[in-house]
């Protein structure tokens, strides 16, 4: 097991305090794996393995747990001998019904350190509701980072850019290091993972009659993540192949998507008129081999690739990201963390004077003091235009902003 030190970090000032700690995300990006090595660090603590329970509800051993009542009992059972400080954890919190009845009467007792994770944001952000407002944490976690990548790699690792190259095509699932790094071998076991997503966790839960309709959708999404778009833009389409379908269908349908953690819903920001925008919002895939699995890897979408990995790695560097309108112009992304505010555009290359007039002009019209920054694969970086700097993706994704800022 390789540790995710970012996760952790996030998590470890509020270990043995009386908050839940959740952690969610996509099924198979890591979040069993985090709850064993947390569990190992307690181990390694000196905190004796009759303190710890450890439930993950994908194991048929805890098939048993339905409802809250069941699990409160099974836990006070295994806690019954114990005065010491206990610590809880839960995997796929939601299987559970009611759940947050049982931790939230846990959490009142005041004696057991409470872990979850989940991978339905609907279902934990409803139930999260009912407990006191500042009783929990909400942690996300993400598919592998390309540093994480190279870590996942080893010693297979070769030559950085080829690297790259792999991590663009397979995404960051952590389990395709399990696996030959082979085309057939990794898109095979990806979509295997994508369709129990889809069948268990958006299908069979939400009841969908049309999956061909839903299937159609969410390859639309998928074949269109950095492009602006709407929901009528989707509809407009599925009726232009003679088929009916509704906004509000297709509305329900992303909202899905998003719920399991598969698709990334990103406003505008008028920046202008300092507003987010109601419509034609972006949406980003959150694994890249996922979107492979379903569409076929096309190189020639690689603009579109590096903007959907840039937009994740400000995700786990804990921004809030916007997309940025000024004027008509278009900012890929709008990165925003306390008082610190940084302005992104993301291409391919900078090759000739066109490409760079395209993505500088836009970051020129911003008058105000916050950083600008141009992220492209071209190995040329500085300063460049009115102190915008121009930064390579590698080189973004490997090193520490404020070295890249200095």
């Amino acid at each position: 097991m390789i540790a995710r030190d970012q996760i952790y970090d996030k998590i470890a000032p509020f270990v043995d305090k009386p908050i839940i700690k959740v952690i969610s995300g996509i099924r198979r990006c890591g979040k069993s794996t985090f709850m064993k090595l947390m569990i190992k660090r307690l181990l390694d603590k000196g905190i004796s393995k009759n303190n710890i329970l450890y439930i993950n509800k994908e194991l048929l051993e805890f098939e048993f747990i339905k409802d809250y009542s069941i699990l409160n009992s099974y836990v006070k059972e295994k806690f019954s001998a114990n005065s010491e400080k206990k610590y809880l954890f839960i995997d796929e919190i939601q299987e559970i019904k009611d759940w947050e009845r049982a931790v939230n009467s846990f959490l009142a007792e005041g004696t057991i350190d409470i872990y979850i994770t989940g991978s339905n944001s609907r279902m934990l952000s409803s139930e999260l509701a009912t407990l006191l407002t500042g009783r929990y944490v909400l942690i996300s976690m993400y598919p592998l980072s390309f540093k994480e990548f190279l870590i996942f790699r080893g010693d297979k690792a070769t030559l950085i850019e080829d690297e790259f190259q792999l991590y663009l095509k397979f995404g960051g699932l952590p389990g395709i290091h399990d696996l030959p790094l082979n085309d057939e071998i990794i898109f095979q076991y990806i979509n295997s993972i994508y369709n129990t997503i889809m069948l268990k966790d958006i299908v069979a839960r939400y009841a969908i009659r049309d999956v061909t309709l839903f299937e159609r959708i969410s390859s639309f999404v998928f074949d269109n993540i950095g492009n602006i778009t709407s929901a009528k833009k989707i509809s407009d389409y599925i009726k232009s192949q003679h088929i009916k379908v509704s906004v509000d269908t297709v509305q329900n349908y992303i909202s899905f998507l998003k719920d399991a953690f598969i698709m990334f819903k990103v406003q505008r920001y008028d920046i202008k008129g300092r507003k987010h925008l109601e419509i034609y919002e972006k949406y980003y895939a959150s694994d890249t081999g996922i979107r492979h699995s379903v569409l076929g890897y096309r190189y020639d979408d690689i603009s579109l690739l590096l903007e959907n990995i840039v937009y994740f790695e400000l995700l786990r560097r804990g921004y809030r990201v916007s997309i940025g309108k000024f004027d008509n112009y278009e900012i890929d992304f709008i990165a925003q963390k306390n008082d610190e505010k940084i302005y992104f555009q993301v291409t391919y290359l900078l090759s000739g004077k066109d490409a760079i007039e395209r993505e500088f002009r836009p970051l020129l019209k911003i008058n105000d003091n916050y950083q600008k920054i141009v992220l492209s694969m071209d190995k040329i970086w500085g300063e460049d235009k009115e102190g915008i700097k121009r930064v390579n993706i590698i080189d973004f994704l490997l090193k520490p902003l404020n070295d890249i800022l200095r």
